[in-house]
């Protein structure tokens, strides 16, 4: 599907998913890459927007670094799916949910400014559904930047494991909390955002900068959507991998191409026992199959029980928000 695109589309979703620098002119300098200019960039990059192939041009922050996150699920009867599908959306520190096949369907990610906030946000939509929630949260990232080839070629790299959690500091929030949700897309996107802060434009760089360099803004560029390009079989897998092996299975994992996200969670005793995590983005159910078969191939992986997931819509998408919207509001 990514051969439908206009060749200077196809370059902008496959090329700059990452190391965007933070410039004052960052559309400029990815014009130069591409040969063209600034303004059919911008205006691509727009489109490309509000055509929904991409959420944002931005960051991703790594989990548990500026604020807090989990993955949560929720048991739901297929009756009720729209409801409460609506009723979890309606949350703005809901940044991804997804319909997935399984008695535990509807799975969510919940990104607060806090852990009291996002215990808060959880125990509402506890409140507001009346169902059991599963909360799992990150233990130990092993591959966390979704950033792969279009193309569906190479391996990804292993999530960067030494973090400068120094280098955050408390002002730093409302930046991330804007670069996640994306960068405007005009000449000088930084000032637009350093405007908004009351800041300095090349205080809001630097700050930028430095939190790419700490690992704690994961991955800057385009943010796509993969299913809107074709990529509509993504499945999530789930390995229950002895604790003594999680390390060695985890490593093994992400280092498999077709493996685009891997990562152990918490478990909840009687409800879910499957600690290690993995996501396979492929172009068709037998492609996606093709990968599983070599991750059960691996070593460390040999026997262990898992569970495939498919994801069958998607009912929200969009960046984490990393600031208290209850205090914003008020």
């Amino acid at each position: 599907m990514l051969d439908a695109f206009a060749p200077l589309d196809r370059r902008l979703l496959d090329d700059f998913q990452r190391s965007l620098p933070a410039c004052p002119r960052p559309f400029a300098w990815m014009a130069e890459q591409l040969g063209s200019t600034e303004v059919e960039v911008i205006a691509h990059l727009t489109a490309l927007r509000d055509e929904g192939v991409i959420t944002r041009v931005g960051a991703t922050v790594r989990p548990n670094t500026a604020g807090a996150s989990t993955l949560a699920a929720l048991a739901v009867p297929e009756a009720r799916l729209e409801e409460v599908a609506a009723q979890v959306g309606a949350h703005d520190e809901v940044n991804h949910s997804y319909l997935r096949e399984n008695a535990w369907n509807l799975w969510f990610v919940v990104t607060a400014s806090d852990s009291a906030h996002l215990d808060q946000t959880l125990d509402a939509i506890r409140r507001d559904t009346g169902l059991t929630l599963l909360d799992l949260r990150l233990l130990r990232p092993f591959n966390i930047d979704l950033g792969f080839s279009l193309l569906g070629t190479g391996a990804q790299p292993l999530t960067r494991k030494q973090i400068d959690l120094d280098a955050l500091c408390e002002d730093d929030r409302p930046l991330l909390h804007l670069m996640s949700r994306g960068l405007p897309l005009c000449p000088r996107p930084f000032k637009a955002v350093a405007e908004e802060l009351g800041r300095p434009e090349t205080a809001v760089i630097a700050r930028t900068d430095a939190l790419i360099k700490a690992g704690i803004v994961s991955r800057f560029g385009v943010i796509v959507r993969h299913r809107r390009i074709g990529w509509n079989a993504n499945a999530m897998v789930v390995w229950d991998v002895p604790e003594n092996g999680i390390e060695a299975a985890g490593t093994a994992l992400a280092s498999l191409s077709g493996v685009t996200l891997c990562y152990q969670r918490q478990t909840v005793p009687d409800l879910w026992r499957y600690g290690l995590f993995s996501m396979i983005h492929a172009r068709s159910r037998d492609e996606a199959y093709e990968v599983l078969a070599r991750a059960k191939a691996l070593p460390e992986l040999a026997g262990i029980e898992h569970q495939v997931l498919f994801s069958t819509r998607c009912f929200k998408q969009t960046g984490a928000a990393l600031t208290n919207t209850r205090n914003r509001e008020a």
